[in-house]
């Protein structure tokens, strides 16, 4: 069997040490790239960087705003993705509530708090039962920190920038895979509910015992359910 091409985009302050496990583990099955959206302040343009670099027709997956990113490849090139899986995000806009958390996050920041912007972030992307696990938390934290402020900035910029893309979701045609921890606050699982129903082909699985960062804290799971979506979608 020939391999698949497989893009997988980070979320918020993340690299690949968000893939870690599936990069591993799925490298059998998939030729895998691992973009770098560190550089860029909208998500139309991380979309655009992707594009121009990808090969010309790509399986894709993103997790938090690397869903975002996900979803806005699709509307820039829809036929060159035969695949998509979207984990732990939203194709919804930024509520009024969710940008002004994000500009207080930005003023702490530009203050020199960003590894208590960091800290408290950890707090809620993770299942409660996992913040006791020092291994997962000094990943998570390390990422991050290395991933830094500065990126920090330019992402959550283009984050409450970007479109709302619910009007888009029927539109898109590739065998998708919607995926979320149980017990995810940032993007709740009614979110995952919605884009399942609204994407023709797409199957909606859901991981117990699970918070917001799915891939690293049941990477088994997750590894095993894209496994999955790569050969048999």
């Amino acid at each position: 069997m020939e391999k698949q091409k497989l893009i997988m985009i980070p979320g918020l302050i993340c690299d690949a040490g968000l893939w870690e496990h599936q990069s591993r583990y799925l490298s059998d099955v998939a030729d895998i790239i691992i973009a770098d959206v560190t550089g860029f302040d909208s998500i139309k343009g991380m979309a655009e960087a992707i594009l121009k670099t990808a090969p010309e027709t790509f399986s894709l997956a993103g997790l938090s705003m690397g869903g975002y990113v996900s979803l806005e490849i699709i509307r820039q090139a829809p036929s060159r993705v035969k695949k998509l899986a979207l984990l732990d995000t939203s194709s919804r806009a930024d509520t009024a509530e969710q940008t002004n958390r994000r500009r207080h996050y930005l003023e702490l920041v530009s203050n020199g708090r960003f590894e208590e912007v960091v800290s408290t972030i950890l707090s809620l992307v993770i299942h409660p039962d996992r913040r006791q696990d020092e291994k997962l938390c000094s990943n998570i934290m390390q990422m991050k920190m290395r991933v830094g402020p500065m990126v920090f900035t330019r992402q959550q910029s283009a984050i409450m920038g970007r479109q709302d893309s619910r009007k888009d979701l029927s539109k898109t045609r590739c065998p998708t895979l919607v995926l979320c921890g149980r017990q995810d606050v940032l993007t709740p699982l009614e979110v995952h509910e919605e884009m399942a129903c609204m994407i023709p082909k797409a199957r909606l699985a859901v991981i117990e015992d699970c918070g917001h960062m799915s891939t690293m804290e049941r990477p088994q799971a997750v590894t095993a359910l894209l496994r999955d979506w790569l050969i048999y979608y």
